[in-house]
């Protein structure tokens, strides 16, 4: 009976033995390949992410090159222009020279049309742009001092102005006479234009109602 137990209890532990071998070997099998392949698949993987995300990190880069280009392009295209005057005169100040070739003068223009400015020489109207700037400059003077001889100036004759910010040469389009509450000479225009005015008829003596009108556009700007 006792030699029965002992045989089975030999089997038991042979039995356990080989399944414990088994188990043991198996474990290092899978050991064994885990290390032989799963590192290749994870380098491979690896490698394979770290190509696309540069790919990915290249095409962003790329289109921001683009896209600065473009911006670059844009702005060269369509530049935001700087303004002519850092600020706007006093009134009072004197703020340029006009120049008429035909009648080989040159005449100093003061911010305002008050009779202050008129007495020393050609007025700017403030409430218009500043000359070279778009829109309608607009200049006074009285008939028997500066512009005694705007008469002589009309179409096609050109008329400079001189400031701080620039030359500016203008060519007259128009020659117009106006009631003297006429304020279609002052209005805003598309493109930059410098209206002259003065009173009319020239030879008049005293007061007159009528205005003699040059408005003239922009053809050349030096700055």
């Amino acid at each position: 009976m006792d030699s029965r137990n002992a045989r089975r209890t030999r089997k038991l532990r042979l039995k356990k033995s080989i399944f414990l071998l088994f188990g043991v070997g198996l474990i290092s099998f899978g050991f064994w390949f885990a290390s032989s392949n799963a590192f290749p698949l994870i380098k491979g993987y690896y490698l394979y992410k770290t190509s696309a995300e540069s790919h990915q990190v290249s095409e962003i880069k790329a289109e921001n090159v683009v896209k600065d280009d473009r911006l670059s392009t844009r702005k060269a295209e369509n530049p935001i222009d700087e303004p002519l005057y850092p600020e706007v005169p006093e009134i009072g100040d004197h703020m340029g020279e006009l120049i008429i070739p035909k009648l080989d003068v040159s005449l100093p223009i003061y911010h305002g049309t008050d009779e202050d400015e008129l007495e020393k020489g050609v007025g700017h109207y403030a409430g218009s742009v500043l000359p070279g700037e778009q829109d309608n400059s607009v200049l006074a003077g009285h008939r028997d001092t500066v512009f005694r001889r705007l008469g002589e100036v009309g179409e096609d004759d050109l008329l400079t102005v001189v400031t701080e910010a620039g030359s500016f040469t203008y060519k007259v389009r128009k020659v117009r006479i106006v009631d003297e509450d006429d304020r279609s000479i002052i209005v805003p225009k598309p493109k930059a234009t410098l209206t002259l005015s003065t009173c009319y008829p020239f030879d008049a003596i005293g007061y007159t109602t009528e205005r003699y009108i040059l408005i003239a556009d922009l053809i050349k700007s030096e700055r």
